[in-house]
């Protein structure tokens, strides 16, 4: 887990020192597949699919929250599936031009970008959540893109 973080802060502030790094052409298609898949995740989110929403990760998914700490997918299901159970509608809006993806040779990708999320309550008016970034690490299995590490952080 060490060395996972060491890699995602590596990568943070190689692009925070230089913003001259190997972010791959909105136009090829691994950014393409990969902005498909984030549109397609937050899809089930927002509609609390919680069956589609499973899909998208490997089952030793580690969720690393700069304020929650450290989860599993198990944990991040359930905080899902209670929030929909109480009737809480979740509006998440990526942060337009903010998406890059890096490709990770024989595994997947990178994906960074910036997000801002909408809360809204029984009989309540919407709510701005903020606007936070974060990564997730896709992992093409079999023909098939899962996020096998997500963090996220600035909250």
């Amino acid at each position: 887990m060490k060395l996972f973080v060491a890699f995602i802060l590596s990568i943070s502030i190689s692009t925070i020192v230089t913003k001259t790094y190997a972010q791959i052409s909105d136009t090829t298609a691994l950014f393409r597949s990969i902005s498909r898949m984030d549109s397609l995740l937050f899809s089930a989110v927002n509609t609390c699919d919680t069956n589609e929403y499973k899909k998208f990760f490997t089952v030793d998914l580690e969720f690393y929250h700069d304020k929650g700490g450290v989860s599993s997918f198990a944990t991040e299901l359930a905080s899902i599936q209670q929030r929909c159970k109480r009737g809480i509608h979740v509006r998440r809006v990526l942060v337009p031009n903010s998406l890059t993806v890096y490709p990770i040779k024989d595994y997947g990708a990178i994906q960074e970008a910036r997000h801002t999320f909408y809360f809204k309550e029984p009989n309540k008016p919407e709510q701005l959540g903020g606007t936070f970034k974060f990564i997730h690490i896709w992992k093409l299995e079999g023909g098939t893109w899962k996020i096998s590490r997500v963090v996220s952080y600035g909250h």
